[in-house]
């Protein structure tokens, strides 16, 4: 029984010690400006697409490998982005960015690189398109957040392989696409997210019914809404650092109270001991909105579906855990899986307080 136990928590400690350096990946971000004759973006990618040209293999091209390998990342950048006028064919040109790796979007210096490529033409462009085709194979949640910069106007859009097109002459998206885009970051945010997963069945771990499970997910959700809101509206803000850090305390704190408390006295003041860690995820959600500069007319949607999206995802994971839980309670040896996974989540919630605290 031990060894079964133990091959378990050893299973979980791989899994969620792998996926959350995993955790958004499979991202990019881009800045795109469009002036004149020229076409400017600042791109965020994950390295892993031209890894090919990372001699190193640090997970980052620098100004060095740009500089060596200039020829060959011109090509593949033509061959799989594409800016595109009814008059004429752009010339590309490849520079380093003088902007660093957007931070809000836990894009690690270790995963991601940033670059410039200006399209130039002869003549101001007529009927502009973009293709974006920089998207890792085989990943279906890949994906390009994009603010656009067009005269006074500034739009959001978000690439994925099912919408890899943008007309840039009119740079305005529509309410549907914006609408089930960020809905699907959100479930995105949440099922990848494995900090947030983790906090979330540790919260459940004392048990209970469907009642205790939707009371906690509530508190939760009503929460992170709040600090979700204040933050893209930029009326709260604390330093992402300092905000990861949390979230893995937060894992680690709750789990400890599993172990140390009794159940019962636990579970009466766990809704406020989710409401007040859940303000907390709540900034950690709002990173990735944040860093967009989603213009005023598109906000409330982009807010609003992304809520959608968590909450829908979280309310699968309630779903699943409900029945784990009772499967689980049928087991003679249900008393010593809850203290191991306890254990384990303190274990995981330290590792990760350490390391966004101290080292990363």
């Amino acid at each position: 029984m031990k060894r079964y136990l133990l091959s378990i928590l050893i299973l979980m400690g791989l899994f969620f010690y792998s996926t959350a350096f995993a955790h958004w990946a499979d991202l990019a971000a881009a800045e795109i400006s469009v002036n004149d004759k020229t076409v400017t973006l600042v791109l965020t990618f994950p390295t892993g697409l031209v890894a090919d040209f990372d001699d190193d293999a640090n997970g980052q091209l620098s100004s060095l490998e740009l500089k060596h390998h200039h020829l060959e990342l011109e090509s593949y950048f033509k061959d799989h982005l594409s800016v595109n006028s009814s008059r004429e064919t752009a010339q590309v040109r490849l520079e380093p960015s003088t902007q660093n790796t957007p931070g809000n979007l836990g894009l690690g210096t270790g995963s991601h690189t940033t670059l410039t490529l200006k399209y130039i033409f002869n003549q101001a462009p007529d009927k502009l398109s973009l293709h974006y085709g920089l998207f890792l194979p085989g990943v279906s949640t890949a994906s390009c957040l994009a603010t656009i910069l067009n005269g006074r106007k500034t739009d959001t859009f978000v690439f994925t392989p099912e919408s890899p097109n943008l007309n840039l002459a009119s740079a305005r998206v529509s309410f549907w696409h914006t609408l089930k885009s960020f809905v699907a970051l959100g479930i995105e945010h949440i099922w990848t997210g494995y900090d947030h997963l983790l906090f979330l069945l540790t919260l459940f771990m004392l048990g209970g019914g469907l009642a205790y499970l939707l009371k906690v997910a509530s508190a939760f959700t009503l929460a992170h809404s709040v600090t979700l809101s204040l933050a893209v509206l930029g009326l709260v803000s604390l330093p992402g650092r300092l905000v990861e850090s949390g979230i893995a305390l937060s894992i680690a704190y709750v789990a400890a109270e599993n172990l140390v408390r009794d159940k019962e006295s636990a579970a009466r003041r766990r809704w406020l001991l989710t409401f007040f860690f859940g303000l907390i995820n709540g900034l950690g959600f709002a990173s990735i909105l944040r860093e967009m500069a989603i213009p005023r007319q598109s906000l409330a949607t982009a807010l609003i579906s992304f809520n959608l999206g968590v909450e829908f995802g979280q309310l699968v994971i309630v779903a699943l855990a409900f029945g784990l839980f009772a499967l689980i309670k049928r087991w003679r040896y249900e008393a010593r899986l809850r203290w191991a996974l306890s254990a384990f989540a303190v274990v995981m919630g330290m590792i990760w307080f350490v390391e966004r605290a101290f080292v990363i």
